[in-house]
């Protein structure tokens, strides 16, 4: 389920009316979600290109990696597997697995808001495999359909995951009304229990900038626990040493300020 399917209910490539996101408003909430250093430092998970991400050095202890979208690589889930952790892929697209582990579980189904034979429920998901696993981690890419997942998603599930990654795509869609209110009310649900700690913009996507307001079509956010974060600050700047473009072939996109200083209208 794409992001716009979602918003608009109808096919992709429907006309549809729909209202501008007034600026104040775009601000309002880039504001509110402005990313803080916290005690944990950053570290780097997976490989030097796409499937790489930035996450809390917080992973002891960690019971299950939960993993929907799967790629040609599984360099993050492998090196969640190397320090004992274990990781649960799906995706109805492939087969199966680009590389065997014996802690990798794989499930042909993709992740959605419904139960039956192509969707399955993050909860279902991890009722079936890590009932009773208190700390874990949510590494997503799942192409839009992160939204309707997390929105259908119970908030006492959602609190066992100490990390969450998820890669938001159609970003450029907070300029309209609909599905400004979508991509809000999704982040503010994560937010009520997470700390943002990094955004890293995908550079497979051009920089969309109307009225000085620079948004990444797609880009890389990591959330931690705020029951994890003893001490918290504003970050400063972007990108983070560790960063690194997902397609080494063109320049890295850099985060507009607007993410992570307030201005003015």
């Amino acid at each position: 389920m794409k992001i716009r399917d979602f918003i608009n209910g109808l096919p992709l490539g429907a006309s549809v009316i729909t209202r501008k996101t007034i600026k104040s408003d775009l601000l309002a909430f880039l504001t509110g979600i402005q990313p803080v250093t916290t005690n944990f430092p950053l570290v780097r998970i997976g490989g030097e290109a796409d499937g790489g991400y930035l996450v809390p050095d917080d992973l002891q202890g960690v019971d299950a990696c939960f993993s929907p979208g799967v790629a040609t690589i599984a360099d993050f889930e492998s090196q969640m597997a190397r320090r004992g952790i274990r990781c649960f892929l799906a995706d109805n697209s492939v087969e199966s697995l680009p590389v065997a582990n014996p802690l990798f579980h794989f499930e042909k189904k993709h992740l959605g808001p419904t139960n039956d034979g192509i969707y399955m429920t993050l909860g279902e998901w991890v009722r079936r495999h890590a009932p009773s696993a208190r700390e874990m981690v949510l590494q997503m890419d799942i192409e839009g359909a992160e939204y309707p997942v997390l929105l259908e998603c119970e908030e006492s599930l959602l609190k066992r995951f100490r990390i969450v990654v998820i890669e938001f795509h159609a970003l450029e869609d907070l300029w309209q009304q609909r599905g400004f209110e979508l991509i809000r009310a999704t982040f503010l649900k994560l937010k009520r229990h997470f700390e943002l700690v990094h955004i890293h913009p995908n550079n497979r996507a051009r920089l969309i900038s109307r009225e000085n307001i620079g948004i990444p079509p797609l880009a890389e956010f990591t959330f931690l626990r705020k029951d994890r974060v003893e001490k918290k600050s504003p970050t400063q700047s972007f990108p983070h040493p560790l960063d690194r473009p997902n397609m080494p072939a063109k320049p890295d996109l850099h985060l507009p300020a607007c993410w992570y200083k307030t201005v003015s209208t």
